[in-house]
């Protein structure tokens, strides 16, 4: 049977290498997207089973980035399957405290990658896809939005605004691409422990953190890449248009 082939954005530490991970443990031969790091991509790659992955790069950030690598990809891997647009930034802005020049940089900077990034990406696949030997019939997109969505940052308003736009983005893209065959869904997880976060788990804040689900725990990356893995197979097609939550029942909606 062919292998699969997805592109992981942000793949090179976090959630985004745990997906990576997850995805080649099921088959998948896995494009690791990175920014920069290419260091840190390159050993997310040397970790993963199986053979034939690859790594691609550009700052989704830039409007001619996302053809770059969606090309990159397709080019190493032969075609592309699965799109995670994991990628991301987090900056805090509280609207009493931040100058208005940080508040317009901020703003700006988050659309462009959290945003204006996934749905580039997104344009590009779904064009290779429908102009592809085999159709775009059977593959899968799954973007990685978040619980601060529906429960809110209060400071992170940009952050927050910008995943609730994904998530929407990703149920109107679940109506429009499902007569090709393409499913859309999204994960909205709540905190993840990670190398980036974990600064932010000392001492009383780490404690609240952990209250905030009954499960008494706080989640790791790869809670959340069991999720996108799932969405990925083909057994998962009816919940296009979902968007799951992967929070440990730390927000009810």
């Amino acid at each position: 049977m062919t292998r699969r082939c997805a592109l992981v954005t942000g793949g090179s530490r976090g959630i985004g290498a745990a997906i990576a991970t997850e995805l080649a443990v099921a088959g998948h031969r896995v494009a690791v997207h990175c920014r920069t790091d290419t260091t840190a991509a390159e050993a997310v790659l040397d970790g993963l089973p199986g053979t034939g992955h690859v790594l691609v790069t550009g700052d989704l950030g830039s409007p001619g980035a996302a053809q770059e690598i969606i090309d990159s990809a397709v080019e190493r891997l032969g075609t592309v399957d699965v799109l995670v647009n994991n990628a991301g930034v987090y900056t805090e802005q509280p609207v009493a405290t931040t100058s208005y020049e940080d508040w317009q940089r901020d703003w700006r900077r988050l659309v462009e990658v959290n945003l204006f990034g996934p749905a580039d990406l997104i344009w590009c696949l779904v064009d290779h896809l429908r102009h592809r030997l085999q159709g775009p019939q059977g593959a899968r997109i799954i973007n990685v939005g978040s619980r601060g969505a529906y429960r809110g940052e209060p400071n992170a308003p940009a952050y927050g605004a910008t995943k609730a736009a994904l998530h929407a983005l990703t149920q109107s893209l679940a109506q429009s691409l499902g007569p090709d065959g393409i499913a859309v869904s999204a994960v909205a997880p709540g905190f993840v422990r990670t190398d980036l976060t974990e600064p932010m788990l000392v001492g009383e804040a780490g404690a609240e953190v952990l209250r905030q689900s009954p499960l008494r725990r706080i989640a790791v990356p790869s809670d959340v890449a069991a999720a996108v893995a799932w969405l990925s197979s083909a057994g998962a097609e009816w919940c296009s248009g979902a968007v799951l939550d992967v929070n440990g029942a730390s927000h009810l909606r």
